[in-house]
């Protein structure tokens, strides 16, 4: 895996924007390396998120993420970019043959998948919302868990050649307050593996360490403690959770 020193002095150039993207999302390379840069400035303020705090939660999640050893999210800095300071991350090409996140006819939910939930599409035909069942994803849906994320789509979830899955736009992350929303609800209710139990066992010792010091220079010390109580709660639940019905469960769009 790069490390995030390699993008983190060079100069970075821009080759282009992502105009889809909710906050201003562009695409350069540092030194022949590509990577996306989502400037400060150009954050859409949210009225449950601080303003310019978004780029901050992108590069708490990846050091959340370095800490799982999981490596959910791409290597992420804060830098100087050609908008001001903002968060920048090493590009991922994806396998455009795979997808781990799909619509399905209602009732086809193929072999080795988890069912989500039953909609319908544009054309008012009945439809299920499925992801796989790898271990790759199952760890990103722990993963969003303990950083709280609040827009796991399935757009977010990126699928590399080598079956391994990244996880991307970590900007709502880390609040005090629930606001899990995700497409990857499939294991809801199942017992954490062996695996799972020894990273959170790991991540409370580490984020009364080092790791919640690095975070704290990212978000806020109640941030912090409130992500530790998370890997707590899991712990103590003995598995993933299922929706409370208390705020949306699935972000919109779900894609």
């Amino acid at each position: 895996m790069t490390d995030p020193a390699a993008f983190a002095l060079g100069e970075l150039t821009l080759r282009g924007r992502v105009m889809p993207a909710s906050n201003a999302t562009f695409v350069g390379d540092v030194d022949g390396l590509e990577v996306v840069y989502k400037p400060i400035r150009g954050e859409r303020p949210l009225w449950d998120f601080p303003d310019e705090s978004l780029a901050g939660r992108e590069v708490a999640a990846y050091e959340l993420s370095a800490a799982t050893g999981w490596d959910v999210v791409p290597p992420t800095i804060l830098r100087e970019g050609p908008h001001g300071p903002g968060m920048v991350q090493l590009w991922q090409h994806t396998d455009p043959e795979q997808s781990a996140v799909d619509i399905v006819p209602a009732g086809e939910v193929p072999s080795g998948w988890c069912h989500v939930f039953d909609g319908l599409d544009a054309q008012d035909q009945p439809v299920a919302l499925v992801h796989e069942d790898s271990t790759a994803l199952r760890r990103m849906a722990v993963f969003d868990v303990v950083a709280n994320n609040a827009d796991r789509k399935g757009g977010h979830v990126l699928e590399m050649a080598s079956g391994h899955r990244y996880g991307v736009d970590h900007g709502l992350t880390f609040h005090t307050e629930p606001k899990l929303r995700t497409v990857l609800w499939g294991w809801a209710g199942r017992p954490l593996l062996a695996d799972e139990v020894a990273v959170l066992e790991r991540l409370v010792g580490e984020l009364t360490g080092a790791l919640g010091d690095r975070l704290a220079e990212l978000v806020t010390d109640e941030e912090v403690a409130a992500t530790a109580a998370r890997c707590r709660a899991l712990l103590s639940a003995g598995g993933l959770p299922s929706p409370s019905g208390e705020w949306p469960a699935i972000p919109w769009p779900p894609f």
